[in-house]
């Protein structure tokens, strides 16, 4: 088999590019809060959600021959700036040859998944610290549990469901709508499905345990989906991405232009990326360099349409 040249590495680059967008780590969950919407500068202004939808406007009544009365719904707020990354994955020239003695290895669509993999794990961190930061969230959307009342309590204080219940309806207050998603750290699952009172509420669904979506089911949500992405430290001390929190948030499958809806939170994304770089071959350590670039940032555009639930568990 041919080894790779800079002519067919040319041909390959849009192919490697779409390996780039298409990959998603299924540990990954940020997406579910920051949708992903593609925008065509790096700078701009956030689309806010306003109160129109919810004011009682004088003068609606006309009488013939009289203006009628204006609305606009949304408006620009908080500035955002996407921010650019690259990460280029290497394959030594030695192991591409032995790569192509064997059939059904692509080393090129592997090396990209590989880096692409890392720098969405770096977006799933932004998100998490974004989506977990308290003083993002007015006072009446966050809550941090203690003691008898974080859900790793099985005395029989602390109550998941009305936890999330007061969550949603905080949510409800502020905008009309309720949450319809949660996220919630890989801890806080494992306490959950042991909760007292969630396998109280389970035994009459002939479900052993609690999963994701049985969850969903008893906290009336859509979705609550775990957050396992872990990260290590320089020292390679591994941590939860997600923690010991829970966010509620109403985040629905809208494009930027649906201006009025009060959606938590987006992930603007410059358009056409991420994209791969053409390859190139590094003569001095005889090496196949595969360039991945990304311009992303995540932005809370209604910090109202969610809710914080810090120490859920101990």
């Amino acid at each position: 088999m041919p080894q790779l040249t800079t002519a067919n590495a040319r041909v390959i680059d849009p192919i490697l590019s779409e390996v780039a967008r298409g990959y998603q780590n299924p540990d990954f969950v940020g997406g579910k809060l920051f949708p992903r919407v593609p925008v065509t500068a790096r700078g701009g202004r956030i689309i806010t959600f306003g109160k129109e939808a919810f004011l009682q406007y004088a003068n609606m009544e006309r009488a013939p021959g009289q203006n009628t009365r204006r609305i606009q719904f949304g408006y620009a707020g908080a500035p955002y700036a996407l921010r650019d990354y690259s990460l280029e994955g290497v394959v030594p020239t030695e192991i591409d040859q032995e790569a192509q003695a064997v059939p059904g290895i692509d080393l090129a669509s592997r090396t990209v998944s590989g880096v692409q993999d890392i720098v969405a794990l770096r977006l799933e961190i932004a998100q998490a610290a974004l989506a977990t930061t308290a003083a993002n969230y007015a006072g009446s959307n966050k809550v941090t549990l203690a003691g008898a009342a974080q859900w790793s309590d099985f005395s029989g204080t602390s109550d998941p469901v009305s936890d999330v219940e007061a969550a949603k309806e905080a949510i409800r207050a502020n905008t009309g709508k309720r949450p319809d998603k949660m996220i919630i750290g890989a801890a806080v699952f494992a306490k959950l499905k042991q909760h007292p009172k969630i396998v109280d509420r389970i035994k009459y669904t002939q479900r052993e345990i609690a999963t994701p979506e049985l969850l969903a089911m008893l906290f009336g949500l859509k979705e609550v989906a775990v957050g396992d992405a872990v990260k290590a430290s320089d020292d390679g001390t591994f941590s939860d991405v997600w923690g010991k929190f829970a966010v509620l948030a109403y985040t629905p499958t809208a494009n930027l232009a649906a201006a009025g809806i009060p959606s938590y939170g987006y992930t603007y994304q410059l358009e056409g990326y991420p994209f791969t770089e053409e390859a190139y071959l590094d003569r001095n350590p005889k090496s196949w360099i595969y360039p991945v670039n990304d311009s992303v940032a995540p932005v809370i555009a209604g910090a109202e349409s969610g809710y914080l639930i810090s120490a859920a568990v101990a």
